[in-house]
């Protein structure tokens, strides 16, 4: 059940510096339960930034943030959120595949207590979900670039989330396999989840797009339909290129000094 009526998440008038260079200027945008929302822009256009802001993982120089109607600065209950970063797995190259998973489920139980039947659940679940079921046993470090990002999906959806971040999920992942991510994600927008993708190419994703968000140089570029980014639609394979904007250098620029 969701903690409020209202949007899951919210940002308004969102700015960030980082080194103090400006790399967001003036975000405001909102998702509701059930909503699938791709991040797109070029390099530097601050997609990733904007989602560390939103969990509160760099700091807002101006504006404000709400997730599940708290305002972040006072919001606790993080079990109902997932975050997939871009795959950086180094810290955890030396545990196993179903260890990295449970961690996903660490917020939903009470300190140093084993794990529950539910929590296995979850977990077997979750790595099932990934195709990665056969994996359990073995440890991170000697698994493919694409097999560590589907352990790293796997282990955001252990925690059953309200709302799902996922920051370039599909990096070095086979269509085959997108496609079955797609379907994981389609059946938790079914249900209700939130989704907040930052995509680099919407791929075997965008069926499940409603509403993209495309930055340039910090800003809001774009809000609406995914199709209406490109200027012939979807390619020969359904893929639509964020790129294929209107303006050919719309999404180019980074982030101005």
């Amino acid at each position: 059940m969701s903690l409020t009526d209202g949007p899951v998440l919210s940002a308004a008038d969102v700015s960030v510096e980082l080194g103090g260079l400006p790399v967001l200027r003036g975000i405001t945008l909102a998702v509701q339960a059930g909503e699938a929302v791709a991040l797109l822009g070029g390099n530097g256009s601050g997609k990733s930034t904007l989602v560390r802001a939103l969990l509160g993982l760099v700091p807002v120089q101006r504006g404000s943030v709400e997730l599940f109607g708290q305002p972040l600065g006072s919001f606790r209950r993080w079990s109902s959120i997932g975050y997939v970063p871009q795959r950086s797995t180094a810290s955890l190259s030396g545990a196993k595949v179903k260890e990295v998973v449970a961690s996903g489920r660490l917020a939903h139980r009470p300190p140093f207590m084993p794990p529950r039947p539910a929590d296995r659940a979850a977990v077997a679940h979750a790595l099932e979900s990934v195709g990665l079921s056969d994996r359990a046993g073995d440890r991170l470090s000697v698994l493919s670039g694409g097999q560590q990002q589907r352990v790293l999906i796997a282990r955001a959806l252990a925690g059953q989330p309200e709302l799902l971040i996922l920051d370039e999920p599909t990096a070095g992942v086979d269509l085959a396999h997108q496609s079955a991510l797609a379907d994981v994600l389609s059946a938790l927008i079914e249900a209700g989840t939130a989704v907040v993708v930052v995509l680099h190419e919407a791929g075997a994703l965008a069926p499940l797009i409603q509403r993209a968000v495309a930055l340039r140089e910090g800003r809001v570029a774009y809000d609406g339909p995914l199709g209406a980014l490109g200027r012939t639609g979807h390619g020969p394979s359904g893929q639509v290129h964020h790129a294929d904007v209107l303006d050919p250098g719309w999404l180019d620029g980074a982030v101005e000094r």
